[in-house]
């Protein structure tokens, strides 16, 4: 396949996640090409990138949708806007990880339609968001995630350091939050992501319930979600092995990197 008929993909942020993505793109994924990259710290990367079969051009944020058909968002929620907003402006695809941060920049979607770009949420770290979407084509009852984390995954959320929360030290499972699919990623915004994509996969951000327990148990970050709906009731569960970031699993990058494999592929599984 000549280059010119390939997608070029950028890829927003360099670390546990972006840089897993960077890697396989220049590993080749069928139909696309890696073109761009652009990080808070591009001096870190430089000697790893390097070493890449294809020397992707490193660009500030703001650049990559001139340089690339789709733009793979990576980066701390707070830049979410700044990367995605000059992507569907110009028509174009942005891959979001930092969901929660969806939610406080909504216009963006309504921005991505009178363009004509496309905001994609992959699975990422959670499961089943298929039989959600297609539960939702029905009537969907209620839809309820419970998460359990291990500690040092949690440090630092604000909804912790807000409400004076210790949990270093405990040694038995704690209930440190329960409320809304919204309220939960303002409130670890580095960590429900899931619930956020599992709410606007379902019945939206305010009615989707969500726990989240810091658990010295459990070594992996593990998110349980409950359906009932009227085509079918179903509970699903996955124990995550986190990634070089705790507060993110290893399957994240993975999940990305096979979403970006189903845009050309001749064949795909899964709605």
């Amino acid at each position: 396949m000549e280059l010119r008929s390939r997608t070029r993909v950028a890829v927003a942020g360099l670390g546990s996640i972006g840089a897993g993505v960077v890697r396989e793109l220049d590993r080749g994924i069928e139909g696309l090409t890696l073109t761009a990259v652009a990080s808070q710290s591009p001096e870190k990367h430089r000697a790893w990138l390097a070493d890449l079969k294809s020397k992707p051009q490193v660009l500030p944020i703001g650049e990559l949708a001139e340089a690339a058909d789709i733009v793979v968002e990576c980066a701390p929620s707070k830049l979410v806007r700044s990367i995605v907003a000059p992507v569907v402006t110009a028509g174009k695809t942005a891959i979001v990880l930092s969901v929660g941060a969806l939610l406080e920049n909504e216009d963006l979607i309504g921005l991505a339609k009178q363009h004509g770009g496309q905001i994609i949420v992959p699975t990422g770290a959670l499961i089943g968001l298929d039989a959600v979407t297609a539960a939702a084509e029905g009537t969907i009852h209620s839809v309820r995630l419970v998460t359990r984390k291990p500690i040092k995954g949690l440090l630092g959320a604000p909804h912790l350091v807000e409400n004076n929360i210790e949990i270093e030290g405990i040694t038995e499972p704690l209930r440190i939050f329960e409320g809304t699919a919204r309220q939960a990623a303002k409130g670890f915004p580095a960590n429900l992501n899931v619930a956020v994509a599992l709410s606007l996969a379902g019945i939206g951000p305010e009615l989707t319930r969500v726990e989240i327990w810091a658990d010295p148990t459990v070594t992996r970050n593990t998110h349980r979600i409950e359906v009932d709906a009227d085509s079918a009731r179903f509970s699903m569960t996955i124990e995550n092995i986190p990634s070089e970031n705790p507060k993110t699993g290893k399957i994240t990058a993975l999940s990305v990197i096979a979403c970006l494999r189903k845009l050309r592929a001749s064949l795909r599984i899964g709605t």
